[in-house]
């Protein structure tokens, strides 16, 4: 019998579905002695190293873990369920790994990156038995053959923490490397019965499918693997030498991310829409609803259909933004809380849910804190959550901290840094990578001889035709205007906590015009973590123009966004996803591009780029 170990990790119901979808069954271990019950044994982790290892001894899980091992059944680990294997590492110093494997894990270095290292990579296959896991393997045509191969498989990562591939220390279980900038680290170890990756197969669409089950038809017990192993003693498909030294370019993609604002309509049903802000109406008539009111909820479809049609087209990533429904109370929500489980049950690639998650009070006067709402929807399929207005409120927080003349919230006392905020809540119990902000701000113009206040002068921007404008930032949907420009915003929720930013531009949603470029690249002078570009796209040739490095400027960072995001133009058929990503990867883009597959009929359903979503009996067969 398959078991899952949960020790409290996030998202672990996309790995159940994944498992499900190809055919198996498992049990969940709820107690230390089902570990002895188990044949074999799958340990997914979403989180902090520290806080897991901590949850496995509390628990109880931690020798009836390193018995199982030593048994010789078969062991999966996923992420933080493959950094426990080793002894260490710097995220949580003084707390012991399982020691099962050697070496400790580091941060990577953010000093030429971006950190957490997130979105779509390649794994390279060091081993032949690399192929025996779902790791294509070329046919030792040399390099040209390695890459290609190499392309057809690439998979999500999201994470701070790596092993260092070290060819001495390693040279037993290293079954794949990635690069990440120049630093080259284990993304899949097999040792006897460990087999363990750093990338997440459930959330890797088709090429993690494969993975997982290639390792769940995997024959044979541990004394006929360990036969097999003896009798190849060296399968490394180069030197563990030569695999050490980084490539000219790592692997990682541009990630081009579908939104879905959501929210129910007058019939109270949950529908996909798109508006100004929170202008989400038709025009009213005569024979609709009052004028006061407008006319009915623009309906651009429904979620989960339309959401499954851009998995299958390709997107990256997949976010739904829950506008006005049901806010007040977000863990009574069922709604949105149901739609994320059965978008998580058909589409393996990463859901992100934006829209109430914060510290809320029911109506019976229970109080909810962020963690609780964010924990809800990690448990109904979600792998990131999106903070907006509150994030605001969370810097003007760090602000008020600062000494008169300072105003850099980065800069901030640790005194201000309370624990209290969502972002540090979530941060702290499921890591940096689980926590999206999303930032709304809009132009000030300055007139001819008007400064810029001091407190905001850093996000001052001139264009070439001498107009200058500073970044302020909005709540609300744009409707309340802070004192608080874009930088100090970015800056200080990397500093609570955050792993990535949504950077949105309120003056250019809706014009089809490309991204606000000034606004982006001003985002990323200051900050090091993940950007996603979003608002004003109107043609596939916009994501090229974002993705492509920045036009020199003075002291400003060079090269482009990670991700770029877009609404509209999907849902109304303008553009297509692999149109998309066809335009970028004929600028000499890396991108993903497994889903064309579903184009050529490969899986009996070919699916329109425009007109009504999936059909609902067409989804085992398009997802087979």
């Amino acid at each position: 019998m398959l078991y899952l170990l949960d020790y409290g990790a996030g998202n672990v119901r996309s790995l159940a579905n994944s498992i499900r979808k190809l055919g198996y069954d498992f049990e969940w271990v709820r107690h230390p002695d089902d570990l002895k019950k188990a044949s074999k044994l799958l340990f997914p982790g979403v989180g902090a190293f520290g806080q897991a290892l901590t949850s496995l001894r509390t628990q109880g899980y931690a020798e009836p873990l390193k018995e199982y091992i030593a048994s010789g059944r078969p062991y999966m680990g996923i992420c933080i369920g493959m950094q426990a294997l080793f002894e260490s590492s710097s995220e949580a110093p003084g707390i012991q790994g399982l020691a099962v494997l050697p070496g400790r894990v580091e941060r990577f270095d953010s000093e030429k990156k971006t950190v957490p290292h997130m979105g779509w990579n390649r794994a390279r296959p060091v081993r032949k038995s690399a192929e025996a896991y779902g790791l294509p393997v070329s046919g030792g045509g040399g390099e040209a053959e390695e890459e290609h191969a190499e392309s057809r498989r690439h998979f999500y990562f999201v994470h701070s923490y790596r092993v260092a591939f070290d060819p001495q220390l390693h040279s037993s279980c290293a079954l794949s490397t990635t690069q990440y900038g120049n630093e080259v680290y284990l993304s899949a170890v097999q040792q006897g019965n460990v087999f363990a990756t750093q990338f997440h197969p459930e959330k890797s669409g088709r090429a993690g499918l494969d993975v997982l089950r290639a390792w769940l038809e995997l024959p044979g017990g541990p004394s006929e693997r360990a036969a097999a192993a003896a009798a190849q003693p060296d399968d490394w498909l180069l030197s563990p030498t030569q695999a050490a030294i980084p490539r000219k370019k790592d692997g990682l993609t541009k990630r081009i991310v579908a939104c879905l604002d959501v929210r129910s309509n007058d019939a109270g049903d949950l529908v996909v829409t798109k508006g100004e802000s929170y202008d989400v109406r038709e025009k009213a008539t005569t024979s609709g609803a009052s004028s006061s009111s407008g006319g009915d909820v623009r309906n651009l479809g429904k979620p989960v259909d339309l959401a499954l049609r851009y998995y299958l087209s390709g997107a990256d990533e997949v976010t739904f933004l829950n506008i006005t429904s049901f806010r007040s109370s977000a863990l009574r929500d069922q709604p949105m809380l149901r739609m994320t489980e059965l978008a998580a049950a058909s589409i393996f690639v990463p859901l992100t849910i934006g829209g109430g998650i914060k510290d809320t009070v029911d109506p019976d006067g229970t109080g909810r804190s962020a963690k609780e709402v964010a924990e809800a929807y990690f448990r109904a399929g979600a792998d990131k959550v999106s903070i907006g207005s509150e994030a605001v409120s969370a810097v003007e927080g760090l602000l008020a901290s600062l000494p008169e003349g300072e105003y850099d919230p980065a800069k901030a006392p640790k005194t201000a840094l309370t624990g209290g905020t969502g972002i540090e809540q979530i941060s702290r119990n499921y890591g940096a990578q689980a926590v999206v902000v999303s930032i709304d701000p809009r132009r000030v113009y300055l007139s001819e001889g008007e400064e810029v206040p001091a407190a905001h002068a850093w996000s001052l921007v001139s264009s070439a035709e001498g107009q200058r404008w500073w970044y302020a930032c909005t709540t609300k949907g744009g409707r309340e205007t802070r004192d608080v420009d874009v930088v100090q915003l970015a800056r200080g929720v990397e500093l609570l906590g955050a792993g990535e930013l949504l950077v949105n531009s309120i003056d250019a949603d809706g014009q089809g015009k490309g991204f606000d470029r000034d606004l982006i690249e001003l985002v990323r002078r200051y900050t090091s973590v993940p950007v996603i570009a979003s608002s004003g796209a109107g043609k596939a040739a916009h994501f090229e123009e974002i993705f492509s490095p920045a036009p020199r400027r003075e002291g400003w960072k060079q090269g482009s966004v990670e991700a770029a995001l877009a609404a509209g133009i999907f849902h109304r058929g303008e553009v297509a996803i692999d149109e998309v990503k066809e335009a970028c990867e004929g600028a000499g883009l890396v991108v993903r591009r497994e889903h064309d597959l579903e184009k050529k009929g490969t899986t009996g359903v070919v699916l329109e780029e425009k007109g009504d979503a999936v059909k609902p009996g067409e989804r085992d067969a398009v997802l087979a």
